[in-house]
């Protein structure tokens, strides 16, 4: 079986990346980052106090995101980063060429509700309009597919696995991804997984 590339969900702040990231990564058996744990302190710092990043404060950040994903080249992985510039992007892919980006969208009207209704979260509603203003979508040339976040968690995920198909991303047989913190889901309310299909042990064959 084919290694799966490395994923980057991206988006602006309540697109559901950190939702959505860890489904995407169960349903192809890869572990999966938070991207908001690589920010240095002084980023949340200041993000939390309602002032946007600037390119010097998301230089170091992207940089980790890279290394990240530049070591897990040879085993696939999901991380989320909301990379909403093309530069930032191209910071990405110098650490770690041949990354597959996810880029989480939707209506303005539903992810401002979305971001009314996390709790917890450093970011403010109000750096919305910043996130905005700074996103570029991607580009022709950009290995990469566009996902509605309209729907259930569950569905917005399969739907990002079966539309970079022809990438070469294959979702393998389901599986919890291994996921390097514990994850808050404060976008969407928490999945219920299906039970696992009970099977009885086949008979041994009588002793000769």
């Amino acid at each position: 079986m084919s290694t799966p590339p490395v994923v980057v969900v991206m988006g602006v702040a309540g697109t559901g990346k950190t939702t959505i990231g860890p489904l995407v990564a169960a349903q192809l058996g890869v572990t999966y980052a938070e991207g908001d744990d690589f920010h240095p302190p002084a980023n949340i710092a200041k993000m939390s106090a309602g002032t946007p990043l600037d390119d010097a404060d998301r230089a170091p950040w992207l940089d980790a995101i890279g290394r990240w994903a530049h070591g897990r080249a040879d085993r696939g992985g999901v991380v989320s980063c909301s990379a909403l510039k093309r530069s930032y992007r191209d910071r990405l892919r110098a650490e770690a060429p041949g990354l597959v980006f996810l880029h989480l969208t939707g209506d303005r009207a539903l992810i401002e509700d979305r971001m009314g209704h996390r709790q917890g979260h450093f970011m403010p509603a109000k750096l919305l309009d910043s996130q905005f203003a700074t996103l570029q979508p991607l580009g022709a040339d950009e290995s990469g597919v566009e996902v509605d976040v309209r729907g259930t968690p569950e569905e917005i995920a399969a739907r990002a696995v079966a539309a970079p198909s022809a990438l070469g991303l294959r979702a393998r047989p389901r599986t919890r991804a291994l996921t390097e913190r514990t994850v808050p889901r404060d976008d969407f309310p928490p999945p219920v997984d299906p039970p696992l299909p009970h099977t009885s042990p086949s008979p041994l064959p009588p002793r000769k």
